[in-house]
């Protein structure tokens, strides 16, 4: 009796093999849908798939009308002078360690996303290919390659709040803006996106309020921490009146994530090196 059933078992097996693999041969780890459903069937556990980066949006680049290199792009009068400052900051022959806030004002001054002319432009600047730069621009969940909205909320995703219901604080976001991950309100207003760990673990679960309703010269980038699902409905509402809601701890008895009382050191800006001919250290 177990001989026969052996036997069937084995002869279904070596069927689905020849239908899978009649075509041609593929990579173990390239293999579609239903053969990853075939072996959950045979050993009771799915074929892990390689999957998109659960942070990233938007993963490759394709020219749209509004997103091709043929578009001009600079920064502006305003923000030149801040590029200057910025590069004064290392050695002359060190332009592309500039490359990530050059990026992040360039995404400032763009409304909250970095078209590939915004990346050219960066990339002339540091004068790199832009490879180098794309290299960057994509490796980061901070930097937005497609539209977001005036106020882009960040869900921090790693383990310490995801422990905390940051999973829970998503889904009452979306759920009340009524769209999908990485999606824009139809009013503009709002997006909601996640991102890896904001380093205030300590505080969670958190969000990141990324404000670009005034462009680069009002751009703000605020944490708010100890939330829950309806604080961050609250703070959304606040903001779509124009409040600014306070940012940091949002409950009241936390005091333990900081010096009570305040700050008693780092009141001013921190002195400079000794040596500021970067050229000359």
């Amino acid at each position: 009796m177990l001989a026969r059933l052996a036997a069937s078992r084995f002869n279904e097996i070596r069927q689905i093999f020849r239908q899978v693999f009649r075509p041609f041969p593929l990579p173990f780890f390239s293999l579609p849908f239903h053969i990853t459903d075939f072996f959950f069937k045979l050993f009771g556990f799915p074929l892990s798939q390689p999957s998109r980066a659960f942070s990233t949006a938007l993963n490759y680049h394709l020219d749209t009308p509004d997103n091709n290199p043929k578009l001009p792009w600079e920064f502006t009068e305003a923000n030149q002078a801040k590029v200057k400052e910025i590069l004064s900051h290392y050695p002359s022959n060190y332009k592309q360690s500039a490359t990530i806030p050059l990026l992040d004002l360039a995404q400032q001054q763009h409304g909250g996303w970095l078209p590939v002319s915004a990346m050219d432009a960066v990339a002339k600047i540091v004068e790199v290919p832009p490879i180098r730069v794309y290299e960057v621009a994509t490796f980061y969940s901070m930097f937005n390659r497609a539209k977001v909205g005036k106020y882009h909320l960040l869900v921090c995703g790693t383990t310490p709040c995801m422990i905390r219901g940051s999973r829970g604080i998503e889904e009452a976001l979306l759920k009340h803006l009524g769209v999908k991950r990485n999606e824009v309100t139809p009013d503009g207003l709002f997006s909601v996106g996640e991102m890896e760990c904001m380093g205030c673990c300590v505080n969670a679960p958190m969000i990141t309020v990324a404000d670009y309703s005034n462009g680069s010269e009002g751009y703000t980038y605020n944490y708010f921490e100890d939330v829950t699902p309806e604080k961050v409905v609250e703070i959304v509402e606040k903001l779509r009146k124009g409040e600014k809601p306070p940012h940091g701890t949002q409950n009241p008895r936390r005091i333990k994530s900081g010096p009570e009382g305040g700050n008693t050191t780092l009141l001013s800006e921190p002195k400079p090196p000794p040596c500021r001919d970067l050229d000359s250290c």
